[in-house]
Order: structure tokens, then C-alpha cells, then sequence
């Protein structure tokens, strides 16, 4: 015991971190293996339950089973929880349990928790952690609340509704995907009230904690306050490429759409099924129709957006809005021939843009090196499909054409590991390999290479 405490001690923060995030898989497992989980009847393979799993605390949404049929109302309280532990994150509990505990939290628990949260500085941690999930709490309750209390329209008794409405909070504030009506949000597509508040909890998940914890600040300040509050960069640049990556994928849809699977529908309707599908590939997973019926083209854009995902310190995957955002600005600035990046009047650090530009060709090599490894290991679908699951599972967000079940046990394996590192970040996953910075104590002599 003593040894391996000795081995643990010896690992970087990041390396923790994905240790601790094999442990949930771990008890993840154990849960849904339990009697209460599953239905009268119902036999789940390994396989399946470790999917599942491993889904659940990627808060991807991808399954390889229904959950109506499969658990029981115990089982999906257990769902629910391991959502929580994959929404909110396992330093940002580890946290809240160490408090409880009475627990000091010291220099090494600081160093997990920025890790864990993408933080560049030790200052305010524990008081981040209680904000986040405070914030994430309140936000699922009033969501619970609100769709509880409508879903009684839709179900015999206040039981199933409020069941419905807890889950169906949990999983879209936490962008979980999962769902227990057995066709996603599908029976909502003609009533906008519940997709609207859907579209609201899954940005309030997936649009980063530190926007929300500097909008709840900025609210709180009174009024002549609030003309001296200054957000910080990382909101204004997120924010900005939230809901701009939103607005463009909602006319990308419609447009190309508008004489195919929207020809003869009507303008709300068309409208609500392009704005709900742009806004779920952020990380939500949930969809209001089939997405297979869409054209190549609206396919290979909710690609792009999936790849892209969420924004950084939020409970989504991708290589996250602001690492596009920073690449965009980056080739803007470069074919204007300038040395920096500068935006709402800050200059971007040199190393943020490395990161960026490290991240994002790292994940388009391992996103299409896994397309290629399926398309020979599962050559029954076609290459669309594919690329639809690879893109879904990195940027943990859940849509599907329906070929998950039917993938083979390499497939699914490769796609668990994409859900994974979806989930714990690229800039840790490069961590962990291993790679240690060292200064260097010599240079050699600098010569200039033909590029393009």
C-alpha cells in the first residue's frame, strides 16, 4: 500500500487527474452493475456497461443500449449521479467532499485543481470549486423545476413528470446527452418552450464556469458598479465564439437545408430544428429530430462544430471554442503580416497560441487516424457515418446516426478512448504521456526553411 502511495505521489497533477477519472469509470461500473440498475429481465454484457459508463462520466451521451428499457427508476437515479460526477468534475467534488471532511487543502490539491480546471495561476481555487458548484446545482434545480412542472401536461402522474424533468435537467446542463424517453427530445420537436429551455441549460453547461461565475458578479454589483467591471479576456473571447459558432451553424443548416429536408415545412418549424441542432453540437447531444435525414452537407458542418465543442473550464470536450477562436485570429493576423494577436485590446501570449495550434493538430490527427482505423474495422458504414461517430465521441457530445450499437468491440473500444480524452482535455492527455519541460542550456544556430 505503501508503494503504491509512494507511485502516486511521484505522478504529475495531470496524470492524477486521469487517474481519478479511471476510478469513477471504475465505481461508474460497479454502480450499474448493481441488481437495483437494470429492469426485471434485462441482461447487460460488460461491454455494455462499461460504455455506458464511460459515456456517462465523459457526459458524452453516446449508448449502445436504450436507457428507458434497460434501467430501472433506481438505475437512472445512479445515471444521474455519474452525470454529476462528469458534468461537474471529480476535483470540483473532490473538493466540496475535502471541505466537509474538514480537510486542509494544500499546495498539492491547488495544483489538481488548476489542472483539472485549466487555471494558470494557484490564487482563488477553492472558492472557484464552491462557486461552480453552486452555480451548476441551482442551475438544475430551476431547470428540474420549470420542466417538472410542464411535463405534467405530458405525463399520468407528477412522479413521471418530475422524473423526466430532473433527468432531462441533469443531462442538458451537464450537455450528458442521455435521455429516458427513448427518442431524445424528439417527442418535444413541436413544442418550443421545452426546447428553449433546453438551448438554455445546455449553454449555461457548456459556455465555461468562469462566464458564469463573472456574469453572476457582474449582476450582483449595483448599477454604478457595474460601468467599471471589466470581463476578462477569456469571457469576451468565448462568449463571442459561442454564440457566434451558434448563429453561423443555424444558417448554415437552413440554407442548405431549405430545399431538402426543410422543403415544405414551416419557417418556425425549420428555423427551431436548425437553431436547436447548431446549439447541441456544442456538447449537448440531445436532438429534437433524426439527424441521419439531413444532407452530406449540414453533416460534414455539425462535424466541424462537434470537433470544435465546448468552451475550456466548462463540462464539454472538443478542442474548445477559444483554441478555434485564437487559430482563426491567428491566420488572420499572419496574412496581415503582423508579429501578435490583439483583441478587445489585450495582446494574446505568445504560448496560448502554441497550445492552440498543438491542440488542434494533434486532434485532427487522431480524429482522422480513428476514421481510417473504423472505416477497415467497420467497413459496413459508410465513411459519413463514421466521421459522424468519431467527431460526436471526441467532442463528447452525443449524436449519432445510429450506428453505435452495431459497432464492433474494437469500434466501441476506440470510441470509449475518444470519449475519454474528449472529456479530460488534449493539453492533459499530452501531459500525461510523460513529457517532461526541461530548461535548456544551449542553443544551436537558427537557420530559416522554405514553408508553403
Amino acid at each position: 500500500m505503501s508503494s503504491f502511495k509512494k507511485r502516486l505521489d511521484h505522478l504529475s497533477p495531470a496524470q492524477l487527474i486521469v487517474v481519478f477519472y479511471f476510478v469513477a469509470v471504475g465505481i461508474s461500473i460497479l454502480l450499474l452493475s448493481l441488481p437495483i440498475t437494470a429492469k426485471p429481465g434485462v441482461d447487460l454484457s460488460f461491454l455494455d456497461i462499461m460504455f455506458t459508463a464511460v459515456s456517462a462520466i465523459s457526459v458524452t451521451g453516446l449508448t449502445v443500449i436504450q436507457i428507458v428499457d434497460s434501467f430501472s427508476t433506481a438505475g437512472i437515479f445512479i445515471l444521474i449521479f455519474i452525470l454529476q460526477i462528469g458534468g461537474i468534475g471529480i476535483m470540483t467534488l473532490g473538493t466540496f467532499l475535502w471541505l466537509i471532511l474538514g480537510k486542509k487543502i494544500g499546495l498539492k490539491e491547488r495544483r489538481l485543481i488548476m489542472t483539472d480546471q485549466n487555471q494558470s495561476n494557484l490564487a482563488g481555487l477553492v472558492k472557484l470549486m464552491k462557486q461552480i458548484l453552486y452555480i451548476i446545482l441551482l442551475i438544475e434545480l430551476m431547470g428540474a423545476l420549470i420542466l417538472g412542472t410542464y411535463f405534467l401536461k405530458y405525463y399520468p402522474n407528477w412522479q413521471d413528470a418530475y422524473l423526466h424533468g430532473i433527468f432531462a435537467s441533469v443531462s442538458a446542463t451537464t450537455n450528458g446527452g442521455f435521455d429516458i424517453t427513448g427518442q431524445s427530445l424528439i417527442p418535444y420537436a413541436d413544442d418550443y418552450f421545452v426546447q428553449c429551455v433546453n438551448i438554455i441549460l445546455i449553454t449555461l453547461g457548456a459556455i465555461g464556469f468562469p462566464v458564469l461565475i463573472e456574469l453572476k458578479d457582474f449582476l450582483l454589483k449595483k448599477n454604478d458598479q457595474r460601468v467599471r467591471f471589466h470581463f476578462s479576456l477569456y469571457t469576451k473571447l468565448t462568449t463571442v465564439t459561442f454564440f457566434g459558432l451558434m448563429i453561423v451553424g443555424t444558417i448554415l443548416i437552413l440554407v442548405i437545408e431549405y430545399n431538402r429536408f426543410f422543403d415544405g415545412l414551416s419557417w418556425h418549424k425549420s428555423f427551431f430544428y436548425a437553431f436547436f441542432q447548431s446549439t447541441t453540437t456544442r456538447s449537448g447531444g440531445l436532438s429534437t429530430m433524426d439527424v441521419s435525414q439531413f444532407s452530406e452537407p449540414t453533416l460534414i458542418i455539425i462535424c466541424m462544430l462537434m470537433f470544435i465543442g465546448a468552451s475550456p473550464s466548462s463540462v464539454g470536450g472538443g478542442i474548445r471554442t477559444t483554441t478555434f477562436a485564437i487559430n482563426v485570429l491567428f491566420l488572420i493576423n499572419f496574412a496581415r503580416g503582423r508579429s501578435s494577436i490583439k483583441v478587445f485590446r489585450r495582446e494574446l501570449d505568445q504560448t496560448d497560441v502554441t497550445k492552440s495550434l498543438a491542440v488542434t493538430l494533434l486532434a485532427s490527427f487522431m480524429c482522422a487516424g480513428s476514421v481510417i482505423f473504423l472505416s477497415i474495422t467497420e467497413s459496413s458504414f459508410s465513411m459519413i457515418e463514421i466521421l459522424f461517430e468519431v467527431c460526436s465521441a471526441f467532442g463528447t457530445v452525443g449524436l449519432s446516426m445510429g450506428i453505435t450499437p452495431d459497432l464492433s468491440v474494437v469500434g466501441k473500444i476506440l470510441i470509449m478512448c475518444l470519449m475519454f480524452i474528449g472529456r479530460i482535455g488534449l493539453l492533459t492527455f499530452l501531459i500525461i504521456l510523460g513529457i517532461k519541460q526541461k530548461e535548456t542550456l544551449y542553443n544551436y544556430p537558427k537557420e530559416r526553411v522554405i514553408i508553403g
